[in-house]
């Protein structure tokens, strides 16, 4: 049996977006949350044949449009990247809201704005348009917090480490500079992609995060290498790995909510105040700290990120089950 995919590709800061146009399937729930369970049970095979090689890559990412399952709501958004089936992507929702605007996919009850829902919760977006081209968006993203401090590991290449878990849509293993990690111009991305297996498992073996609210939204996925700026103007740099042997090429947008709400956790952002992030390719975000809440009985902040996406094609995807490769495959 052949499925055929309609995929509007393109990128965020660097990072791949590959919006599912046409071909999603039908999914069960009564929030985006429950639809993602639904996926995972039932689909995910589409997430690895659209992901994985032969038809994506490393770094692939994207994900599906949706009717809301709230009055109100403009969308809903769900995600699909070589990691999984993520509860929030940052860099995603800024290129899916953006082709979906630009190939009139979306249509905002109010224009400039989208109240959209995805896995992790709901989220505000603003957006400016021009001449048919979404110039910007930002993410008025769901609540980050810091989920444990403190954690020691110790990883061969580095030596001891202690690692901050912060969360901002995905859960993040924080590697500041110490020790043996002086900063990001001291590690290849071989590197990289070498290291952070080490340390995201050497976190695991110590501790499990559960959001407060929603206990399917558990796990530590990701690892943030920190960094001081390069550029101009910024305010700091990181790396993110994901998956099995990916490096974001964008800021990542949940990860800089989690490092934002990492550093007002330690006081050194407040309310009001801009952190502009670059990434591993030296491409930025500007984020905000835009209010401090409670997740539960969790301090908690409410954090916005910047970006632009650019498209870069429109592609047909076929998963032919006839194909031995068709739910796709990993060289690691």
């Amino acid at each position: 049996m052949r499925h055929t995919f309609f995929c509007i590709d393109g990128h965020t800061a660097g990072n791949p977006v590959r919006l599912v146009a046409g071909g999603a399937p039908l999914l069960k729930g009564a929030t985006m949350s429950e639809r993602r369970q639904d996926f995972l049970s039932r689909f995910d095979w589409i997430r690895t044949g659209l992901c994985f090689e032969p038809r994506g890559h490393d770094m692939m990412s994207g994900g599906f449009l949706y009717p809301p399952c709230k009055p109100g709501n403009d969308v809903g958004i769900l995600f699909i990247e070589t990691s999984g089936c993520l509860p929030m992507c940052g860099h995603g929702t800024i290129g899916i809201i953006t082709f979906g605007l630009e190939h009139g996919l979306i249509e905002p009850a109010e224009p400039g704005r989208i109240r959209a829902e995805v896995p992790a919760g709901e989220i505000d977006i603003a957006y400016t348009m021009e001449n048919g081209r979404v110039t910007s968006v930002r993410i008025k993203n769901v609540p980050a917090y810091v989920a444990a401090k403190g954690i020691e590991i110790d990883v061969e290449g580095l030596g001891p480490l202690t690692i901050d878990v912060s969360y901002g849509g995905n859960y993040y293993a924080i590697v500041e500079p110490q020790g043996a990690y002086t900063g990001l111009d001291d590690l290849t991305a071989s590197q990289i992609l070498t290291l952070s297996p080490l340390v995201r498992e050497a976190v695991r073996a110590k501790f499990t995060p559960v959001h407060p609210l929603d206990p399917t939204i558990q796990g530590l996925s990701h690892v943030l290498w920190a960094d001081k700026p390069k550029g101009e103007g910024a305010d700091a740099r990181n790396a993110v790995f994901y998956g099995d042997k990916a490096i974001d090429r964008s800021p990542c947008g949940t990860g800089t909510s989690a490092r934002m709400a990492h550093l007002a956790d330690k006081g050194l952002l407040g309310v009001g105040d801009s952190f502009v992030h670059e990434s591993y390719i030296l491409s930025r975000f500007t984020g905000r700290v835009e209010e401090k809440t409670m997740l539960g009985d969790v301090p908690a902040i409410i954090p916005s990120i910047e970006g632009t996406a650019y498209n870069t094609g429109l592609n047909t995807v076929w998963i032919d089950s006839d194909d031995p490769f068709w739910k796709g495959f990993q060289v690691i």
